[in-house]
């Protein structure tokens, strides 16, 4: 007979499951489509990755006194895309997927745009423009997986509440630099 839980779990059910160890966290129960979440979270992995280069460029070439709460913000915002690379490539070797870290495709898979601009408005504008990217690809992504993948999803709302942030904190930078412009 069953072991079973008064709430009706099947107990030996899942311990017979649990001694499968090959997928590591992954066990019988999850109910996303492994191969599409990897690829969604490499597409999210690639996204940071180019935020942190675009947020530590604009962080090394702004310069002048004037501009020292605008390169903080920039390195502060490249530090916490940092964090999401880094959450996003754990998460993906959870799934039993291989993070994908090559330089030579990262643009293409990237979702966001990298910018080499030269003036700190332009700067903050792309910037503002990325982080509006990265919050719709964040919705959509966590649209898609729906409740197949709670840990994933939880992970993409907590990224997504960041950026955010980072988007409302890019808006301020503009209104104020465009006044004082």
């Amino acid at each position: 007979m069953a072991e079973s839980t008064p709430t009706g779990i099947d107990v030996e059910a899942i311990r017979a499951a649990a001694r499968n160890l090959e997928d590591g966290p992954v066990t019988a129960g999850y109910q996303g489509d492994r191969r599409a979440v990897v690829q969604m979270l490499n597409e999210a992995l690639a996204t940071e990755l180019v935020c942190i280069m675009r947020y530590k460029r604009h962080y090394y070439t702004v310069s002048g006194r004037e501009n020292a709460g605008i390169k903080a913000e920039f390195l502060e915002h490249a530090q916490e895309e940092q964090e999401h690379a880094d959450w996003l490539a754990e998460r993906i070797v959870q799934l039993n997927g291989d993070p994908d870290f090559n330089p030579a495709t990262l643009l293409a898979r990237s979702h966001a745009e990298y910018d080499a601009s030269e003036d700190v408005q332009s700067m903050v504008r792309a910037n503002l423009i990325a982080e509006r990217v990265a919050i719709e690809s964040y919705r959509q992504m966590i649209a898609k997986i729906g409740d197949s993948d709670p840990t994933t999803r939880q992970l993409l709302i907590k990224i997504m509440a960041v950026e955010e942030e980072h988007a409302d904190d890019m808006r301020d930078l503009l209104d104020e630099h465009g006044k004082a412009a």
